[in-house]
């Protein structure tokens, strides 16, 4: 999966913004308080509509009013992805259109709902699902691309209420092959909340294979990847070693009341130190690796200024594994402030948000001739961006 572009309408800062060419690693950069969380509060949307339905994801949010643009209330949000998905053996560059809105009776409800992709190399894109208020059809044939279209099978249905997904009614049935696509593709995004103060704490002993959101279970995905994916935990100790000096030995250790706690060893010191007495960096890098190595990269990978606690000289090493990550199956969105991790970019990796008039745009960096000149010509985006010719985006 690859998203390789997003059109966002009335949501929050984003009045009418499009963002296109969009590569396996994006990065964004950006003034405080110009969207770079916008951005990624689109994913998490689109993840809790799904997992609940629109109306409780917008109240999630406070609440239609406050996620409207200002001034558009009673106009409705519209979010379009356009990304490339495998479909029956067939690699298609699909469309998904979703667009809600309140009624009179302040309920949210989806008024347009579509996914489309053509069924050739030539002619328009094909509506395989087309709903509207709670009802319309979808295709059950999908795999007979060789059909006219008046060969293909719809089926008309009707959801249960106008604010659930058509992709999560029909996408949980394998005839409705593009809708069960997209939907195992969003609730296996991944857009990270981590909190170093939640991966500390002794984990009772359990199984995980994937880093939480909040990082919480890392001491389980540590075992996991220590027992079943030796290779994998082999590459992120060896980093660690790299890393943080000192560092010997990372073992999640069970305790005698059925817990597991990290523990980490020190070479100049006989015995470990429990993850509480480690530093926060230590613990940030060491969940990093773990998320990074995971043998089943998340189709969405969405991490917010990942060089929070991290020292400076670590980001460009960094930056290089979340790029590795993205080329192993997994998209990677990321925003950061730091001139560090942005050396370690190429420029067409490079978005940039800036406000004007209230409401945010996002431009690539490469659409800059004078950065394109300069980048040409040897310097390095993040010396660029910390000297202000990043032109419109202030650290």
């Amino acid at each position: 999966m690859q998203i390789e572009s997003i059109e966002i309408k009335n949501f929050r800062l984003f009045k009418d913004t499009k963002i296109h060419r969009i590569p396996r690693l994006c990065v964004l950069v950006g003034a405080n308080g110009t969207g770079k969380s916008t951005l990624f509060d689109v994913f998490s949307f689109l993840k809790d509509a799904l997992s609940m339905n629109v109306a409780k994801a917008v109240t999630k949010r406070g609440g239609f009013r406050e996620l409207a643009s200002r001034g558009g209330e009673k106009s409705p949000i519209e979010l379009t992805l356009q990304f490339r998905l495998e479909i029956t053996g067939h690699e298609r560059l699909v469309t998904y259109v979703l667009k809600f809105e309140q009624n009179k009776m302040g309920r949210t409800i989806v008024t347009r709902e579509i996914l489309r992709y053509k069924r050739g190399s030539y002619g328009a894109p094909f509506r395989f699902l087309d709903f509207s208020m709670g009802r319309g059809y979808a295709i059950t044939n999908e795999e007979d691309f060789s059909k006219p279209d008046e060969a293909l099978n719809r089926e008309e249905q009707e959801l249960d209420a106008p604010d659930i997904l058509a992709i999560k009614g029909l996408g949980q049935f394998e005839r409705f092959k593009a809708a069960s696509a997209f939907r195992m593709m969003i609730e296996n995004w991944h857009i990270s909340d981590f909190h170093v103060s939640e991966a500390r704490p002794s984990q009772e002993e359990g199984f995980a294979e994937h880093l939480s959101t909040r990082g919480d279970n890392l001491p389980l995905v540590a075992n996991y990847l220590y027992e079943n994916h030796r290779d994998c935990f082999d590459r992120v100790l060896a980093a660690m070693q790299r890393r943080v000096p000192g560092v010997a030995v990372v073992e999640a250790k069970p305790t005698e009341d059925g817990r597991l706690v990290l523990r980490f060893q020190d070479g100049s010191f006989k015995d470990p130190f429990i993850a509480r007495y480690v530093s926060d960096g230590t613990i940030k890098m060491f969940a990093y690796l773990v998320l990074l190595n995971d043998p089943k990269p998340y189709p969405l990978l969405a991490v917010e200024e990942p060089e929070n606690q991290l020292y400076p000289e670590l980001l460009p090493e960094l930056a290089e594994e979340f790029r590795d990550y993205a080329e192993r199956g997994g998209q990677v969105f990321i925003s950061t402030h730091s001139p560090d991790f942005l050396n370690a970019l190429a420029l067409d990796e490079i978005f940039c948000l800036r406000k004007t008039d209230g409401f945010t745009t996002i431009s690539r960096a490469d659409d800059s001739e004078n950065l394109r000149s300069l980048y040409a010509a040897g310097d390095l985006p993040g010396y660029l961006w910390k000297q202000g010719l990043f032109e419109g985006v202030n650290r």
